[in-house]
C-alpha cells in the first residue's frame, strides 16, 4: 500500500500548515485566472437564455413578427422585482430544455445584487460560476488524498484543476457546467470511498465486513439526484460509475461481493434511478426539439474519424492550450508544433506514472477506478455519437462529464513520477504546470477559447462598413427566429450597441425584426417583405443569421458592394433600402 511505500514519506514530513498554505496558493492563482477580464467578454445565447430565465423572465416576452426597438429587445434582461422561483422554473421548463437547479440557484444569487431598473450584470451572473469553479480547488485536493492517501496527489491535482485552460474556461460561462464539475468530484468521492471499503475488506473474512455507511449512501444518492437536477448529461456520470462497479463485481469473484456487504450499494442504485426518474416527464426529446437540432449528424466516411479527433482536442485543452483561434499562420504552426511536444510528454509522465503505481496495490485499485470512469465515460460518448447519430463531442462544455477525472488521473501520475526523485522528470513536471498557466492566462484573455458568438465583432464590422458610406441612416436588423436562440443571438448585438452608446452617442438605435418560421421558410422572406415595405425609407437594412431567402427588390432594397460578412455566431449583410424612382447605391 502506499503508506508503507518509503517514496511516499515526503506526505508525511509535510506539516498541515504547509499543506493549507499552498493549497491556499492553488485558490488564489484559480480565482486570479477565473475572474480576469469576466465582464470583457461578449455574451452569447446560452449565457442569455441563463440571464433571462434566472430573473424569472421569458423570452415570449420579446415581440415576433414585428419591428421592435433595442429596448425592447433587451427589456427580458431587467430584474423583475415580482419574478419568484416558481417563475424560474415554469418559464425554463415550457421554453427550454435544462432542468432547473442551476437556474434557481442564479435566481437567488441574482436577488443579492438587485439592478435598480438596469439591465443584470454579466460580472455578477457570471461570478456564480467562478466560484463554484474556485470550490473545485479544494474538492479535486480532497478527492486526491480520499483516493489515494497523499497529500502530493490532492496538490498536483488542485494546482493542475486551478490553471486548467478548459476549466477556466467553463468557469466564465454563466452556465451550470462547473456547478455539474463539483458534483461529478462529489459522485466519484463516494465512489472512491466504496471501493476503498470494499477493497480494505477484500483480504478478510466476511464477518468482518461492514456494509457501506449509511450516511455516504444517502450522500451518494442525492449527489446524483442533484446532479440530474443540475443537467441530464449527468446521466452520463452515473452510468459511467455504474459501469465502474460492475467490472469490480466481475472481475473480483462473487464471495467479496455478498449482498451482506453489497445491499447498500444496491440501495444507492436503486435511489439514483429514483432519482433520475423523476425528471423523466419533462426529459426534453431531442428528436423534437429546435434547440438540440445541431448535435445530429450523419456520419459517414468522410466524417468518420472528426469526432474522436474532437475528443482528443478537447482533452488536449484540460491541461495545455496555446493560441490557435483567428492568429496568424505562423502563430498557429508554431503553436500546434510546441503542443504537440507538449502532449508527447505528458503522455510519457502519465505512462511512467501508471507503471509506477501498477507496484503498489492501493495505488493501482485507484487507478484502475478512475481510469475506468473515464473509459467509461468516453465509451458512453462515442456509443451515442456513431450509434445514436447525436454528436456530443461538437462542443467542448459537454465534456465536464469525465473532465475532473481526468485531471486526477494526470495529478496520481504526475506524484508518482515526482515522488521517484528523477530530476528530470520533476522538471517536465513543472514545465507541464507552468504551460497550463501560460494556457490559463490565455483562455482568459479571450485569445483562446473564444465566446461561440461575437457580437462585438459583429457590430464593429457593421459600424465600420455602415460609416464607410456617406449617408446616416435608420437602420433595421432582421433575423429568422425558430427558438430563443436566435432571440438570443440578437440580444447579443443589442446588448453590444447598447454598450457602445454609452461612451458614442453618435450611434443610432436600430430596430429589430424577428422573422419567426416554423417549417415553410417562405414565411420569415414574406415577414421581411411585408415590413420592410412599411418602414420609411430611405432605410439600412442588415440581415444576419437569415435562414430564408431574401427577396428585396420588389421593396427597392439594393445589396451593398461588400460580400457577405462572417464572424463566429453571425452571418451578415447590408442592403439599401429607398422609395421607388429615387437614385440608389450599389
Amino acid at each position: 500500500m502506499i503508506l508503507n511505500n518509503p517514496k511516499s514519506q515526503v506526505d508525511k514530513s509535510w506539516s498541515s500548515w504547509v499543506i493549507v498554505l499552498l493549497l491556499l496558493v492553488w485558490i488564489a492563482i484559480a480565482a486570479g485566472l477565473r475572474f480576469t477580464y469576466l465582464a470583457g467578454k461578449p455574451p452569447w445565447s446560452d449565457e442569455f437564455a441563463t440571464l433571462v430565465f434566472s430573473l424569472g423572465n421569458s423570452f415570449r416576452r420579446v415581440p415576433l413578427d414585428q419591428v421592435i426597438t433595442l429596448d425592447t429587445l433587451l427589456a427580458p434582461l431587467k430584474p423583475n422585482s415580482s419574478a419568484s422561483i416558481n417563475s424560474v422554473i415554469n418559464n425554463l421548463i415550457t421554453e427550454s430544455n435544462h432542468p432547473p437547479l442551476y437556474f434557481v440557484l442564479t435566481h437567488l444569487w441574482l436577488k443579492l445584487f438587485p439592478g435598480h431598473g438596469q439591465l443584470v450584470s454579466l460580472w455578477v451572473a457570471r461570478s456564480l460560476s467562478v466560484l463554484l469553479g474556485v470550490i473545485s480547488i479544494p474538492a479535486m485536493f480532497g478527492l486526491g488524498w480520499l483516493g489515494f492517501r497523499s497529500s502530493l496527489v490532492g496538490h498536483f491535482a488542485a494546482a493542475l484543476m486551478a490553471v486548467s485552460p478548459y476549466g477556466i474556461y467553463l468557469a466564465q460561462e454563466a452556465r451550470h457546467y462547473t456547478l455539474g464539475i463539483l458534483l461529478v468530484i462529489a459522485s466519484v468521492s463516494c465512489l472512491v470511498y466504496a471501493t476503498r471499503l470494499t477493497y480494505s475488506h477484500a483480504t478478510r473474512s466476511l464477518q468482518q465486513q461492514t456494509p457501506l455507511p449509511i450516511y455516504i449512501a444517502l450522500i451518494w444518492v442525492i449527489v446524483n439526484s442533484l446532479g440530474i437536477a443540475v443537467h441530464y448529461f449527468f446521466v452520463l456520470v452515473i452510468a459511467a460509475v455504474g459501469l465502474v462497479m460492475l467490472g469490480l463485481r466481475i472481475g473480483s469473484g462473487g464471495s467479496v461481493f455478498s449482498w451482506k456487504y453489497w445491499w447498500r450499494i444496491y440501495a444507492v442504485a436503486l435511489g439514483t434511478l429514483m432519482g433520475v426518474l423523476v425528471w423523466l416527464p419533462i426529459l426534453p426529446r431531442p428528436s423534437s426539439n429546435r434547440l438540440t437540432e445541431w448535435v445530429h449528424q450523419d456520419t459517414t466516411l468522410s466524417n468518420l474519424l472528426e469526432p474522436v479527433a474532437r475528443l482528443l482536442s478537447w482533452l488536449i485543452t484540460m491541461v495545455v492550450m496555446l493560441p490557435v483561434e483567428g492568429q496568424s499562420l505562423p502563430i498557429m504552426v508554431a503553436s500546434g508544433l510546441v503542443t504537440v511536444i507538449l502532449v508527447v510528454l505528458i503522455v510519457q509522465l502519465l505512462r511512467r506514472g501508471l507503471r509506477i503505481q501498477r507496484l503498489h496495490s492501493q495505488t493501482k485499485v485507484m487507478t484502475q477506478i478512475l481510469g475506468g470512469f473515464v473509459v467509461g465515460a468516453i465509451a458512453l460518448f462515442l456509443l451515442i455519437t456513431y450509434g445514436l447519430g447525436i454528436d456530443l463531442t461538437l462542443a467542448a462544455r459537454y465534456q465536464f462529464v469525465y473532465f475532473p477525472i481526468v485531471i486526477m488521473l494526470l495529478a496520481a501520475s504526475f506524484a508518482s513520477c515526482w515522488r521517484a526523485a528523477q530530476g528530470k522528470d520533476q522538471q517536465w513536471v513543472a514545465l507541464i504546470l507552468l504551460m497550463g498557466l501560460v494556457g490559463g492566462v490565455i483562455v482568459a484573455s479571450h485569445v483562446s477559447y473564444q465566446k461561440a458568438d461575437r457580437p462585438d465583432l459583429a457590430i464593429a464590422k457593421m459600424l465600420e462598413i455602415s460609416h464607410s458610406q456617406s449617408q446616416s441612416l435608420p437602420v433595421l436588423i432582421a433575423t429568422v427566429h425558430k427558438s430563443h436562440e436566435q432571440t438570443g443571438e440578437m440580444m447579443g448585438l443589442a446588448w453590444e450597441l447598447n454598450r457602445r452608446q454609452v461612451v458614442d452617442a453618435a450611434i443610432n438605435s436600430p430596430q429589430f425584426l424577428l422573422a419567426h418560421k416554423d417549417t415553410e421558410p417562405r414565411v420569415a422572406t414574406e415577414t421581411l417583405q411585408k415590413t420592410v415595405a412599411q418602414l420609411p425609407k430611405p432605410l439600412e437594412l442588415w440581415v444576419v443569421n437569415f435562414s430564408a431567402s431574401v427577396e428585396l427588390e420588389a421593396q427597392g432594397c439594393i445589396k451593398d458592394k461588400q460580400s457577405i460578412s462572417k464572424v463566429p455566431g453571425y452571418r451578415f449583410r447590408r442592403y439599401y433600402c429607398q422609395n421607388h424612382g429615387a437614385e440608389g447605391i450599389e
